[in-house]
């Protein structure tokens, strides 16, 4: 979740200014970075409960903590609730989910440094109190009850708005994790062709980064819950984007489904005011009572475009949001997977025609079918496992081709090796924990909490 913004900036009077605030993140293919995000749950090594903000051992120590390897704290209300180092940021979910949005880097293997090296960091901090970091799309034991909340204003409005539209906002708020890739666009043309891509494609991602099989210490006969989460959280702003595959689909068409999307909150002199449910429109023409008097700003829009949930998110830069959180290595593979997919000419067209003719009924069966059967789901009369390999393969190709090369001449292909694991054995990582929650670990889920640390 982003934190509170720095500038307004300029008044909003048409919009034009709307579409140009994407228009003007195109980026010359040379200048192309990539970013990677990931959250983990932090929690008590004595009875692996999750932690509250509060407290010797809470989140907040954690955050004053990593101070001392030079990260900055942003605050809300006297308390800290960011960090941030050198264009890289730690920010907190609203259930203490504990995030770093990485830095955006030429290559990834300054992607795993930065990640071994943020690691490496908690870690350090996380020792000396007496708590641990989780990898997993969803907490393995906790209830909704037992996860307080972050001390940030936006949060509280969040969470009283969610339930009205879904029965699962909630648990998306306070018991989910992810691992999310960020990727540039050369035009709005390459953007679109982006954009197609990776939404038809995104069920793949989230079949082989299941991650996410148990609830409140049981299975729950999914793979991957935090994505069936993301089916009754809030209509509105999740789910498929069938416009996106219509004819005259760009920066202006999907400015017009941002401002019918309805509101959370407006920001202003360090207060989140209430605007559920209101439109953006009527915000910019001056008709909210709540925030008579102020006027709807470029900053505004920005905190806007961070309030839609869909598994593939355009701000400046395309999000990948369809993957569940995980272990240290699959942090590097989710980049990998969509660099080397994306960030290649030849390697994006043949993505491309792999996806161009699926219907977008057939990519809502899909994505509907991955949650609970994950890579055996059926697509077309073939696995999603045999899919996934040609996915996998594709982007391997790509990566060979960048040629981006580490100080011992090695190429980025290496941060597949996770997924091409998955893909040979047909298991992802969900599997493997429901074979160990049936056998080795007799029907416990707490070994969860040690073979997943961080």
């Amino acid at each position: 979740m982003s934190r509170p913004p720095e500038d307004q900036g300029a008044p909003i009077t048409d919009k034009a200014q709307l579409i140009e605030w994407f228009s003007s993140a195109v980026t010359p293919r040379s200048d192309w970075k990539v970013g990677t995000e990931h959250e983990k749950f932090a929690f008590r090594l004595s009875d692996h409960k999750r932690l509250p903000y509060e407290g010797s051992d809470g989140i907040g120590a954690i955050l004053n903590g990593l101070k001392r390897f030079g990260w900055e704290g942003i605050e809300e209300k006297g308390k800290v609730i960011a960090l941030t180092q050198n264009r890289c940021a730690i920010t907190l979910e609203p259930g203490g989910q504990f995030e770093l949005s990485g830095a955006p880097l030429d290559n990834l293997h300054q992607t795993c440094d930065e990640v071994h090296t943020h690691l490496a960091q908690v870690r350090e901090v996380c020792d000396e109190l007496g708590v641990g970091m989780l990898g997993l799309g969803f907490d393995p034991t906790s209830t909704r009850e037992d996860i307080t909340w972050m001390p940030k204003g936006r949060y509280g409005i969040m969470s009283a708005y969610m339930p009205k539209k879904g029965s699962l906002g909630l648990d998306m708020m306070k018991r989910t994790c992810t691992i999310q890739a960020n990727l540039d666009f050369e035009s709005e043309a390459d953007m679109v062709e982006k954009y197609r891509i990776s939404l038809a494609l995104q069920p793949i991602a989230t079949a082989l980064f299941a991650n996410s099989p148990f609830t409140e210490g049981k299975l729950n006969g999914f793979r991957t819950f935090r994505s069936h989460v993301w089916t009754d959280t809030d209509p509105d702003r999740c789910g498929m984007l069938p416009f996106v595959f219509e004819e005259g689909f760009g920066f202006e068409r999907y400015v017009d489904y941002l401002l019918d999307v309805p509101m959370y909150f407006v920001y202003r002199d360090g207060q989140y005011i209430d605007v559920a449910g209101k439109s953006f429109r009527d915000f910019i023409d001056g008709k909210l009572p709540e925030v008579a008097g102020h006027t709807a700003s470029m900053g505004d829009w920005s905190d806007h475009t961070t309030t839609v949930f869909q598994e593939v998110r355009l701000k400046k830069y395309i999000e990948m949001r369809g993957a569940d959180g995980g272990p240290w290595g699959r942090i590097c593979a989710l980049p990998a997977l969509w660099v080397g997919l994306l960030y290649d000419p030849g390697v994006q067209d043949q993505a491309w025609q792999l996806c161009r003719d699926w219907t977008v009924q057939e990519q809502e069966e899909l994505r509907n079918a991955v949650p609970r059967h994950g890579l055996a789901a059926e697509f077309r009369g073939r696995s999603l496992k045999d899919w996934s390999a040609d996915v996998v393969d594709l982007a391997r190709e790509g990566l060979k081709r960048r040629a981006r090369l580490d100080y011992q001449g090695s190429d980025e292909t290496g941060y597949l090796q996770p997924l091409e694991e998955i893909v040979a054995t047909g298991r992802s990582q969900a599997a493997d924990l429901i074979e160990a929650y049936n056998g080795r670990w007799n029907g416990s889920v707490d070994p969860v909490f040690e073979e997943l640390r961080y």
